[in-house]
């Protein structure tokens, strides 16, 4: 087959890049061409995302996938969830999208409530509860009889959004729908009683379109200025964490999946949606996949404590190389402080160490004082956190869960990766790192021919990074410290 050239475009809430992948001899080559920061965008009291700044960062990574001189087969978009834009009745943008981090959506969650139940929204979406998914932007705006949202004919959601600007054309991709908790998982389709309950037209949103979707082509000033001519613009996965697990290098389905980074994403690929009393109660949530799948999984509390604590740590001149911190956490003596990574004093306290401490004392435990200390707190508390989500999860998949896949940043940190192993019970894979923009540009190359199947696509990027496999170790000194664990939680 002749070697085939994909451009991603992956943005994340705080920067973008643009990478070229190339898949030559059933391997995938990748080359990062530009990045560029997304910065939130104040204006008066509310926060917005500066579409148009986007946009043109966009046009500049046309223009250096142009520069390498090679065919481009297709573009493909994906970002964080949630976010949208509006569009005018003629098309036009309507303002800056507003940002999930806009204070207008405090306690809408709870208002909505009082129109339709929390339980009846998370049966007809299995979606966990957060203030900012966009049934509730939209409701709020509707509260708040924004004028905008009076003006507006239908909404795109932030990829969807971005592709229209690169084609004219306008499509509602699987995966980042899903993330707004009006999507149905179980028909796939929009609830109107939601829209109509939130004060907007059922008809502000558009029919499902799947991953790997031809959207349309480059508009003609585009291609002009960019030089590359009417390239394909597809819809990916165009959620960034669908894209991710997508590139899960997974052998078959009896797997689950950590996406380790700020914020820790633990879940399952399903055919179906899990939607129960008892994943109510746990707050876990249904998002699309990529060949119609499911992800269910967790939220969890991830690298976030450590980073704020070495926030803290820079404003007092010292600062870790990353190498550094998983050195110093294997020299003090293990499982002395341990904390609930998603215990709500740790959400976004003033500061961070002090957080750990007075929560260690609260549970009368010693109180970490190194700094060695802290950093081994944490990897510990995430390790054995992450047993308590998995074997929820093993009590509610319908398959046997023999494998963790670890990707994103954390995929790099071998002792928190070991600890896990240790923790859990079972063999830990962790790589890639960059599952996000490997996802994107694998479900690019599926539309485009070059493989057949998700599994086929996992069977590539298995064979074009290199992986580390953790197996299990000191099995009964980790079972203690789970049952350390659960008393100090009382999770």
């Amino acid at each position: 087959m002749k070697n085939k050239s994909f451009l991603a475009f992956d943005l994340g809430a705080t920067s973008g890049r643009s990478i070229l992948g190339t898949i030559e001899n059933g391997r995938l080559q990748m080359k990062e061409l530009t990045r560029f920061p997304n910065q939130i965008l104040q204006i008066g009291d509310h926060f917005h995302w500066n579409i148009y700044s986007l946009f043109e960062h966009l046009k500049a990574g046309l223009v250096a996938a142009k520069n390498e001189g090679i065919e481009i087969t297709s573009i493909g978009i994906d970002t964080w969830g949630v976010d949208f834009a509006l569009l005018a009745e003629d098309g036009t943008i309507l303002g800056a999208p507003y940002a999930y981090r806009d204070p207008h959506t405090v306690n809408a969650p709870d208002e909505f409530f009082k129109i339709v139940p929390r339980e009846k929204v998370y049966d007809l979406t299995g979606i966990q509860v957060m203030n900012f998914n966009s049934l509730y932007q939209l409701f709020a705006l509707s509260r708040d009889n924004n004028s905008l949202l009076k003006a507006t004919k239908e909404i795109l959601f932030m990829p969807d959004a971005l592709a229209y600007m690169l084609t004219g054309e306008k499509v509602v991709e699987y995966t980042i729908a899903s993330t707004s908790q009006i999507l149905n998982p179980r028909t796939k389709k929009f609830e109107p009683e939601l829209l109509d309950k939130a004060g907007v037209s059922p008809t502000i949103l558009g029919d499902v379109v799947m991953p790997g979707t031809l959207i349309g082509y480059l508009r003609d000033d585009l291609a002009e200025e960019s030089e590359l001519g009417k390239v394909a613009v597809v819809t990916v996965a165009g959620h960034d964490t669908g894209a991710a697990v997508a590139a899960v290098p997974a052998e078959n389905e009896n797997f689950a999946y950590l996406s380790s980074g700020t914020w820790s994403l633990m879940g399952i690929e399903v055919k179906d949606p899990i939607i129960n009393k008892e994943t109510f109660d746990l707050n876990f949530t249904n998002e699309g996949g990529v060949e119609g799948t499911t992800r269910f999984l967790k939220n969890i509390t991830g690298m976030w404590i450590l980073e704020q604590c070495l926030k803290e740590w820079k404003k007092e001149g010292i600062t870790y190389a990353y190498e550094k911190l998983v050195h110093m956490a294997e020299t003090v003596p293990a499982f002395q402080s341990l904390i609930d990574p998603d215990h709500p004093s740790f959400a976004n306290p003033s500061c961070m160490t002090s957080a750990i401490v007075e929560y260690c004392k609260s549970t009368g435990q010693k109180t970490p004082e190194s700094h060695a200390e802290f950093v081994r707190c944490i990897f510990e508390s995430l390790a054995l956190k992450y047993n308590f989500v998995l074997g929820k999860l093993k009590g509610l998949a319908p398959f046997s869960i023999d494998k963790l896949h670890v990707i994103g940043g954390g995929s790099k940190n071998p002792l928190l990766n070991q600890w896990i192993a240790n923790a859990i019970g079972i063999p830990v894979v962790a790589g890639p790192s960059e599952a996000t923009s490997i996802g994107n540009i694998m479900i690019q190359a599926k539309a485009a021919g070059c493989v057949d199947s998700l599994l086929k696509m996992r069977q590539i990027i298995g064979e074009s990074v290199v992986l580390d496999e953790f197996l299990p170790q000191d099995k009964d000194v980790w079972i203690d410290a789970y049952q350390k664990f659960m008393k100090v939680t009382k999770l």
